[in-house]
């Protein structure tokens, strides 16, 4: 095999590693406003931004012509993936067209949405008031269970020995 041909065999390899990573939502993010956290939307009334934001799903109600989800959320890694080992940035819920169906969109599950902010809302979560920020979902994206449970940091590995593993 030539030296070109190697090259474009790696070149062609290295594509492909890269797109199988790759595996985020994909939403479009023109126009999106990335520093607005739940939290601050809800507590100072914003209105009609554009978002993405994710988290797990406390609750799911299916209304008559939409669904309501209830959701902690956690910033988002590079592939929009919301990171449950941070802190979280306040609960928001999300507003979306159509029926989604509550046993795949259950309690626990990671959630990532794009859509404009509507109204802030105000409820009780125990005996406290809360203020949530309201999105009216474009796109929704349910992440697969086992991305939600068997999530693992990079590992890589460098070094010159013997390793005896057991």
């Amino acid at each position: 095999m030539g030296t070109r041909t190697t090259g474009l065999l790696l070149a062609i390899l290295a594509a492909l590693a890269l797109s199988a990573c790759a595996s985020g939502p994909g939403f479009d993010t023109e126009g999106v406003n990335r520093d607005l956290q739940p939290r601050q939307a809800a507590s100072e009334r914003i209105q009609d931004e554009l978002v993405i934001w994710g988290g797990t799903i406390i609750s799911v109600r299916p209304q008559e012509e939409s669904t309501q989800l209830e959701v902690l959320a956690y910033p988002l890694d590079r592939g929009e993936q919301p990171r449950t080992d941070r802190s979280s940035q306040g609960r928001f819920l999300i507003i979306a067209d159509g029926y989604l169906e509550p046993a795949d969109y259950s309690e626990g599950r990671q959630v990532t949405i794009r859509g404009r902010l509507q109204e802030s809302r105000t409820a009780t979560i125990g005996e406290a008031e809360y203020r949530y920020a309201v999105v009216g979902a474009d796109d929704v994206h349910l992440w697969p269970r086992q991305a939600t449970t068997q999530r693992q940091e990079p590992r890589v590995n460098f070094g010159i020995g013997i390793g005896i593993m057991r």
